[in-house]
């Protein structure tokens, strides 16, 4: 039998293990993990000096090496995060709902883990140790694919999960498994009878690729097309601070701001000053004519309103009203995050409800989307999707639910006909 078909079905057994075991286990287990990460901390490292190596003689660019690095800085992160995951309440065996439909005839919405999930992602290591607490910590058993360029750090990441979580309960065995090649993974994508979920995290071209590839319901975006709006009644000061973090913090990621929007009456005064500031951090800047006509930059053509650059690029536009910012945004952005830094609340809260992304925000900062920020303990990925899950995907995206009936031998025929029985549907919880 195909090798990929099989490790299907042993994450496919693994996860009805998983679906039932208490949390004090998967706790344990999460808890061995981030002890593992530290005592294999200087594998790890070499591991991944040997992918960052391999990359710098490629000549892969600057932006995608710094993803790669997976050094102690990033290994602390990683237990910080694993133990904020520990922390989480468990989002599985939850009555959502219990309702009576008649006396003795109770139906009761429980969630339960999704099940198996295969996820590929490139360059960051640090993705694999999220994902696969994460699917751990909701019941999930997971099949990954990292990119060729963390081959190294990947497997000795996966090593140490796998064998962290096994001590501390065999079921976990075949919980996290790691494939080898991306033909393995496009032939995962046929299994959908054994594969729940999909869950890209990478470029356009890798989504785009998998949603056009498979039957499988995939969770995630194509883009991450970000915007600030600097409104007429902004504090500037603010404003700048806002940008330059939202721009230069982390240029390389999804949640880095792509597009700058600002109101006519501020653009003469706000925008040297930004111009001067990115300048210093070395932000490529293109404009639109009156962008050009106060500060140098270079001419934005209508690609750059949709691009996500990744890097220390930015387009530039100005406009003449909140709406107008708002029209730019749902019409070039990918409906990931958006921002407006304004005084007024009215015109904030025409923001915030007429923008279509799955995280809008106010005088803040569009590095903030981000499930460690938001609380979620971690996340899998950023979904852009109107279904399931919208936005920082922590563990309550990664549950679904079931109908639980108890009766006492009650039947349909009871309740037709012309004596029918009534339903009572009285909520009870």
């Amino acid at each position: 039998m195909d090798p990929v078909r099989i490790a299907a079905q042993r994450a496919r057994e693994s996860s009805y293990s998983l679906a039932s075991m208490d949390l004090r286990t998967r706790n344990e287990a999460l808890l061995k993990i981030a002890e593992a990460l530290e005592a294999n901390s200087e594998e790890i490292i070499k591991a991944n000096s040997e992918d960052l190596e391999a990359a710098r003689s490629a000549e892969i660019s600057p932006v995608l090496i710094k993803r790669l690095r997976y050094d102690r800085e990033k290994i602390e992160d990683s237990i910080r995060s694993i133990h904020s995951l520990v922390e989480q309440e468990d989002v599985v065996g939850k009555t959502l709902s219990r309702t009576e439909l008649d006396e003795g005839l109770v139906l009761e919405k429980i969630s339960c883990p999704i099940g198996v999930i295969g996820v590929v992602f490139e360059s960051r290591p640090d993705a694999l140790v999220q994902i696969s607490c994460l699917c751990l910590r909701s019941g999930n058993a997971v099949l990954l694919k990292g990119g060729i360029e963390a081959k190294s750090t990947n497997e000795a990441l996966a090593r140490t999960i796998v064998g962290a979580a096994t001590s501390v309960d065999e079921r976990f065995a075949d919980a996290v498994q790691l494939l080898s090649t991306r033909e393995q993974f496009q032939e995962l994508l046929k299994h959908d009878d054994l594969i729940d979920l999909i869950i890209p995290r990478g470029s356009n071209e890798l989504v785009r690729s998998i949603k056009a590839s498979t039957r499988i319901p995939v969770l995630g975006h194509a883009a991450g097309v970000c915007h600030t709006y600097v409104d007429r009644s902004a504090d500037l000061d603010m404003a700048m601070k806002v940008c330059f973090d939202a721009k230069v913090q982390y240029p390389a990621v999804c949640n880095s701001m792509e597009t700058l929007l600002v109101h006519d009456d501020v653009a003469k005064d706000f925008l040297p000053m930004m111009a001067a500031k990115y300048a210093e951090a070395g932000v490529v800047l293109r404009g639109d004519e009156r962008v050009r006509g106060i500060i140098d930059a270079e001419e934005a053509t209508e690609d750059d309103w949709s691009a996500e650059y990744g890097d220390l690029v930015l387009s530039i536009r100005v406009v003449g009203s909140v709406d107008e910012a708002i029209d730019h945004i749902n019409r070039y952005s990918s409906h990931h995050t958006d921002a407006i830094v304004t005084s007024d609340p009215g015109t904030a809260r025409r923001f915030l409800d007429l923008v279509d992304s799955s995280s809008v925000m106010w005088n803040a900062s569009t590095r903030f989307a981000d499930g460690y920020r938001y609380g979620l303990g971690a996340e899998v990925g950023i979904s852009t999707n109107k279904t399931h899950a919208r936005g920082p995907v922590g563990l309550e995206g990664l549950v679904i639910y079931k109908y639980v009936l108890s009766g006492n031998g009650h039947i349909v025929s009871d309740y037709t006909g012309k004596d029918a029985r009534k339903f009572t549907h009285r909520r009870l919880a």
